[in-house]
């Protein structure tokens, strides 16, 4: 009794983290690199499932996966009513924590170090590999964290799209609303013990990675800048930065 729900809970949350990653991230460095207007109203948008009550998200979903939509009418795909529908459900809860994680990543790495791979031959899509991504996973992550852990406990737009049929589409959430219904509270409490313990080690993950985040960028203590803790630099540290600021030179005067 307890595991299908659970199963099926992993399941969903498998799912809704791939549709999440790629087009969490896809809009979070489409709205980081490019201005063009309209980007407040898009971004609002993207941003509505946060405030919005799940039952009012639910009803748009029926609307776009029910009866009368092109997904029904004109391809012949009727998600309704499957676990899959429930993924959809978690992924448009859960997408703007991504969205909005991944951006403000993206937009905080210094551009100086993405103009100087530029400067140096490296395309578009070098510079987001090499540069950014790296300088930028910590945020993704964390943003990845948070948004699985909310998809995991999404109840409302769930009900609305998939049901809580059990054996098909009844999720951890909707199997312990189940339970207290029946008033099987020793089952409920079981499942509320696995749902607190998967959302607690998730937003513990997000902590650590925050916290080597914020570690990463404080600026070095006076101690560490005594000419004792000082590195010593050489002859080819000197060249090298030398010809880094040659080359940085023209991008600072706008040339």
């Amino acid at each position: 009794m307890i595991w299908q729900p659970t199963i099926l809970s992993l399941q969903v949350t498998a799912l809704a983290s791939l549709l999440i990653f790629s087009l969490g991230l896809g809009l979070g460095i489409f709205l980081a690199k490019k201005h063009f207007r309209g980007q407040i109203f898009v971004s609002t948008v993207l941003n509505l499932p946060l405030v919005l009550p799940p039952s009012v998200v639910g009803y748009f979903l029926l609307l776009v996966l029910g009866r009368g939509s092109p997904i029904k009418e004109w391809f012949g795909i009727d998600l309704l009513f499957t676990w899959q529908a429930g993924a959809i459900a978690s992924t448009v809860v859960a997408l703007p924590l991504m969205v909005e994680s991944a951006r403000a990543a993206i937009a905080n790495v210094n551009p100086e170090l993405e103009a100087a791979a530029r400067t140096l031959g490296s395309t578009e899509w070098e510079v987001l590999r090499r540069i950014t991504m790296p300088m930028a996973y910590r945020g993704i992550l964390a943003g990845l964290g948070l948004s699985v852990a909310r998809g995991l406990g999404e109840f409302g737009a769930t009900l609305m799209v998939a049901g809580s049929i059990p054996g098909r589409t009844q999720t951890l959430p909707l199997a312990i609303y189940d339970a207290v219904q029946m008033q099987r509270y020793t089952l409920a409490n079981l499942m509320v013990i696995i749902m607190t313990t998967i959302a607690f080690g998730l937003l513990w993950w997000v902590r650590h990675l925050e916290a080597h985040h914020a570690h990463s960028q404080q600026p070095p203590t006076p101690r560490q800048l005594s000419p004792r803790n000082r590195p010593r630099t050489t002859q080819h540290d000197h060249e090298t930065d030398r010809r880094y600021s040659k080359t940085l030179a023209p991008l600072r005067l706008g040339r």
